[in-house]
């Protein structure tokens, strides 16, 4: 089942980002880019999760090395997961939870503006990645 895109922006990303009190169009047209770049099947990570397809590490990455430091915007991220799956498997709200995965995504956009989505990298940017990796 695919989302609409006039229906992802009106009932998931805007009423989302306004939760946080970070709506703009600007920032809805970012949401649905990402989200219709994860829509072509060659976009698609094996081990990354919903609508934006973000993995578990970058995940984690988020709450740990942002989140943990914007207190307020952290507590509300929090408030739109469920109770007790997020203690159980956080992971899986990014598939299941439309709203806490958006809010997920725009706090990843916050914390590493400069980032591209895999999609957006070139072999160029991939070998550049490698080579800071290995240290070469």
């Amino acid at each position: 089942m695919e989302l609409d895109t006039q229906e992802l922006r009106e009932q998931i990303i805007r009423p989302t980002l306004q939760y946080l009190g970070k709506d703009s169009d600007a920032a809805e047209n970012l949401l649905i880019a990402l989200a219709q770049l994860n829509q072509h099947s060659l976009c698609r990570q094996n081990k990354a999760y919903g609508i934006y397809q973000i993995d578990a590490a970058l995940h984690q990455r988020i709450w740990n090395k942002y989140l943990a430091f914007e207190p307020d915007l952290a507590s509300k991220i929090r408030g739109l997961a469920s109770q007790r799956e997020f203690l159980n498997n956080p992971h899986t709200e990014l598939t299941t939870n439309l709203a806490y995965a958006t809010a997920i995504a725009w706090a990843i956009h916050l914390a590493f503006p400069q980032s591209k989505h895999p999609c957006q990298q070139t072999p160029t940017d991939a070998a550049g990645k490698e080579q800071q990796a290995t240290g070469s």
